[in-house]
């Protein structure tokens, strides 16, 4: 079902963006396009290089390639994607999704997009429960989102609860019934 789909993977800064690197090594065993966007806290959990070898493909990180006048169009980025992930999702780029804020290349992408967003949150417990981040959640589901829970489990600070990155199969899943889905409709 993912076959020839064109990905962006936005990846967040977070301890679990270690997972991004399975999760794109699960798209293009799929046969999809994968383009990822780090932001620029996410290049300190893990290395472009990292998610570029595995994606076949530069990662993007910035508006601006080079001093020679090369940029990365957010709106050609939005317009050439059939999703969407944003996995690990922080709560500072949920805010920013679920409120337009577009600071950097992948939330320009985001309000640029007309493709179905994914957003797999990761955070500690008491910040994925925080009357905020839930508003935040509900508002990015009323704009048409589709919100990929995160798990329960022991989280980086040592507390155990709500607040895992869901695992690469579990997205992977979502995305698959999806356009699953989106194929029987015609």
């Amino acid at each position: 079902m993912l076959r020839h789909k064109k990905i962006i993977l936005g990846v967040c800064g977070s301890i679990a963006a270690y997972k991004a690197a399975l999760l794109v090594r699960q798209l293009v065993k799929a046969e999809a396009e994968v383009q990822v966007i780090l932001t620029t806290s996410a290049s300190e959990f893990i290395t472009p290089l990292t998610l570029a070898t595995l994606s076949k493909r530069p990662v993007l990180t910035q508006f601006v390639r080079d001093e020679g006048g090369l940029w990365n169009n957010h709106v050609d980025l939005g317009l050439w994607a059939d999703a969407i992930v944003v996995a690990p999702a922080s709560a500072n780029t949920v805010a920013k999704m679920a409120n337009g804020f577009c600071d950097n290349l992948l939330t320009a992408t985001y309000l640029s997009a007309r493709c179905p967003v994914f957003v797999a949150p990761a955070m500690d417990l008491d910040m994925y429960q925080h009357p905020s981040v839930q508003s935040n959640f509900t508002k990015l589901r009323g704009y048409g989102n589709y919100i990929i829970e995160a798990g329960f489990g022991e989280l980086a600070s040592g507390l155990i609860g709500q607040g895992r990155l869901a695992e690469p199969e579990e997205i992977m899943e979502v995305l698959q019934n999806f356009f699953a889905r989106e194929g029987k409709i015609v």
